[in-house]
């Protein structure tokens, strides 16, 4: 390579940090490879090792990689000695590794180092890091010579911003219709005696097949209760029978349970389903492990339900390996067709043909499943923060909201209502996305009927504002609780009641219910399981309705009124809380949390606090996202 001089007036001499470099870019050439296949574990296994920390509040959206990534980087510079690089130096270094990235990606070599780091910084124990690495390997070293950081942006990262901006991201906007915005119109209640339709939501189901009654519920493995977690000490009990309150998924014969049992919530008109059904095993999936979930799983759940329609929406676990969602542009083996082509083919019977045809492309559709309703189903892993192909280019993955908008102009023009079917919650996915999602719902809020989310496993909503004030109450969107126990929670579902299929019909929410198994009784000898209804919303929270307006005040009422926002608390957590209390910080950030469906606008909150601005802690809580 070229020599750079540098001269001993700048504090590193040339023959420091030059030969320095020279000796190690035959060995380091593949290093910010390596450095981005790390990043990529981490978010896998931590996300599913959840740090769990009780007395503290579901993070703000904004917060969750900042947190990891700020935990994780010192560690890095501290062991490579990156501090010791100047910044032109270190730009010098990075021009020269992404040159030879396109050169040389030598994949056994980025993984024997991703394993050794994975190790040093205790991400997983050994053979989970070995596992994941070999897993990842493939398609981080696609991802990283197709899109690799700039020597700024990755000095930025290493040496901090007086070196670099570190923004993977850019920002984009979407376009809208010239069409102009009809004033908003509310929705006017139902008349006495209208029609109700009640709508299953399943969300998180976690098939775990290796779960074994009895193992070790806290093994060192990012996933317990299994085959391979041991047996516990002597002192301690193992698996229960149903499901454990621990870092533990699900036996099918749960799902089987939870789906039997289902005859006194129904009946149902519909259901609503999102998503990740596999295990929390992501060091050690297969694409024929996820095929068999998926079919297995909807196998279970049609022979249960019988003629009632289903419509499904795509999780992140879904994939091998975890969050690996490649853009439709990515063609052969390491595109997502053969997961897009499963899925078509095992829900056929749910789906007509045009809805199978945009699955096929890119894992959403639309469909009318009623007359005045319509039904979009989206692909949030092209929001995802955790799907690294995005590193390649996240201006709209897919072309998915640009469809979103002109499926929602149609409905517009014809007079139609939407619901929005997803995984990830809009106000967890990348800033850009984020934000574009949120201007086209305060553009359609007089045709969005309802949003319907999964993936953090808690009992939660957020809320949608007009974006000239921030203050109008405009939409909400509904975050179902899970059906697995992860983490030391109770099983779960959720049941809208929606307004019923009539002319004239408005389609929205009306109310909620939320299921649980109790596990601490369904595991007592000789006891068997029974599914029971946790609370209703509206008569739990003293709501008027369940429009977005009744949300918003009932965030305020909880700010103010310890025993409802404790009684809030036990049903996130799906009757199962942490032992350790939620004080006024843990409480700030969880209606924090509630009020955001934008990620990275913190301004959503600053009216929680009496002068206008969010606590210092602001910053610090966190409870990683259980994806």
């Amino acid at each position: 390579m070229p020599r750079h001089e540098v001269s001993s007036g700048q504090g590193h001499p040339r023959a420091d940090w030059e030969l320095r470099l020279e000796r190690s870019l035959p060995a380091s050439k593949l290093g910010l490879l390596w450095m981005g296949l790390v990043l990529a574990l981490v978010l896998a296994l931590f996300d599913s090792t959840v740090l769990w920390t009780p007395a503290r509040a579901y993070p703000l959206p904004a917060q969750g990689h900042s947190v990891k990534f700020s935990a994780i980087v010192p560690p890095l510079q501290n062991a490579f000695v990156w501090r010791n690089l100047s910044c032109p130096a270190c730009k010098v270094l990075f021009t020269a590794l992404n040159y030879g990235l396109k050169k040389e990606p030598n994949v056994a070599r980025v993984g024997s180092v991703a394993i050794k780091v994975c190790q040093m910084l205790n991400i997983a124990p050994l053979n989970v890091c070995r596992s994941a690495v070999h897993l990842f390997e493939d398609d981080m070293v696609e991802v990283w010579t197709r899109s690799v950081l700039s020597p700024s942006e990755a000095c930025g990262l290493l040496l901090g911003p007086s070196c670099g901006h570190w923004d993977i991201y850019s920002t984009w906007n979407i376009s809208l219709p010239s069409v102009p915005k009809p004033p908003p119109k509310p929705p006017s209640p139902p008349a006495p005696g209208a029609p109700v339709s009640r709508v299953l939501f399943l969300t998180d189901l976690h098939w775990d097949h290796d779960y074994l009654e009895g193992a070790d519920p806290n093994c060192a493995d990012p996933l317990c209760c299994r085959r391979s977690s041991g047996w516990p000490p002597n002192s301690q009990a193992g698996a229960g029978y149903w499901g454990e309150y621990s870092k533990c998924d699900l036996p099918l014969r749960t799902l089987e349970s939870l789906l039997k049992g289902l005859g006194p919530a129904g009946p149902f008109e519909m259901v609503y389903w999102t998503g990740d059904i596999p295990a929390h095993d992501v060091w050690q999936q297969s694409r024929q492990d996820q095929l068999r979930a998926l079919t297995t799983v909807t196998d279970l759940v049609r022979k249960f339900l019988g003629p009632v329609p289903v419509y499904p929406a795509v999780g992140n676990h879904e994939s091998a390996p975890v969050n690996g969602f490649p853009p439709p542009f990515i063609k052969g083996n390491q595109s997502s067709q053969w997961l897009y082509e499963a899925m078509a083919k095992a829900w056929e019977p749910w789906l007509p043909a045009d809805a199978l045809r945009t699955l096929r492309i890119g894992g959403f559709y639309a469909l009318t499943p009623r007359p005045g309703l319509r039904l979009i189903s989206l692909n949030m892993n092209f929001c995802s923060r955790e799907n690294f192909w995005l590193l390649i280019n996240s201006t709209d993955p897919a072309g998915q909201l640009q469809w979103l908008v002109e499926e929602l102009q149609t409905a517009e023009n014809r007079g139609d209502k939407v619901h929005i079917i997803g995984h990830i919650p809009p106000g967890h996915c990348l800033k850009s996305w984020s934000w574009n999602y949120y201007k086209i719902v305060a553009r359609y809020e007089n045709t969005l009927a309802g949003q319907f989310f999964g993936h953090t496993h808690v009992d939660e909503f957020e809320i949608f504002y007009d974006e000239e004030t921030l203050s109008r109450p405009l939409a909400v969107a509904f975050l179902g609780p899970s059906a697995t126990t992860y983490i030391n929670l109770n099983p779960g579902y959720r049941v809208y009641q929606i307004d019923g299929n009539y002319p004239g019909s408005s389609h929205v929410v009306l109310d909620h219910e939320t299921y649980i198994l109790n596990l601490t009784q369904a595991n007592a000898p000789e006891a068997t399981p029974h599914w029971k209804r946790l609370y209703r919303a509206r008569e739990t929270y003293g709501l008027p309705d369940a429009l977005p307006t009744s949300w918003h005040n009932l965030v305020y009422r909880m700010r103010d009124n310890e025993q409802l926002f404790q009684t809030f608390w036990f049903l996130y957590h799906k009757g199962h809380p942490p032992s350790e209390p939620c004080g006024t910080p843990c409480r700030l950030a969880t209606l924090c949390a509630q009020l955001s469906a934008r990620a990275d606008s913190p301004a959503l909150c600053r009216h929680l606090m009496p002068n206008g601005s969010l606590p210092e802690a602001h910053g610090l809580w966190s409870r990683t996202l259980l994806c």
